[in-house]
């Protein structure tokens, strides 16, 4: 590992990366679709009455946080395949580490995700360890936060990714 990668990337730690705008607003179809597949019949996401309620209105289930973001693979005005969390797939390239996945998952919630709101998300690399060496191979784990917010900039999530890249071992 070159001195320049180790600088490049504890220069990223903590700097805003990736700030996108959702491709498509938060839509009743989506939530329904979503409850239906897990069989979730919680009224607030059915019963606009109990919505209004309990929520001041229709909600989108905490757990669809990252629906929202996740870019289409394919789009029309788009040059180049969607990948959600891109600050990952950098740091893949960066330490030239061929496998990763991810170990934990947190998600703190705050206002809740409305129909028709229109997400926008920033990527933040938080740490990168030393290397390690685990039952995988050898890599480094890394902590990235993703956070959102609707579009009046009203923070509705963080979510907190941490990733093991790494070589298998021969």
């Amino acid at each position: 590992m070159t001195t320049d990668v180790l600088e490049k990337v504890e220069a990223l730690i903590d700097q805003v990366q990736y700030e996108e705008v959702g491709e498509f607003p938060v839509e009743r179809g989506y939530i329904w679709s979503s409850c239906s597949s897990v069989e979730n019949g919680n009224p607030i996401y059915w019963d606009d009455a109990v919505a209004e309620a309990i929520t001041n209105g229709p909600i989108a289930p905490p757990t669809m946080l990252s629906v929202w973001f996740r870019p289409h693979h394919w789009a029309p005005n788009r040059e180049t395949a969607g990948l959600p969390l891109q600050v990952h797939f950098d740091l893949k390239v960066l330490f030239e580490l061929p496998e990763a996945v991810m170990t934990d998952n947190t998600i703190v919630f705050y206002e809740p995700v409305r129909p028709g709101d229109i997400l926008h998300t920033r990527q933040i690399l938080r740490s990168v360890s030393e290397p390690k060496t685990t039952k995988l191979g050898t890599g480094r784990f890394w902590v990235i936060d993703v956070e959102y917010a609707n579009q009046n900039d009203e923070l509705v999530g963080v979510e907190s990714y941490t990733g093991f890249g790494y070589r298998r071992e021969a």
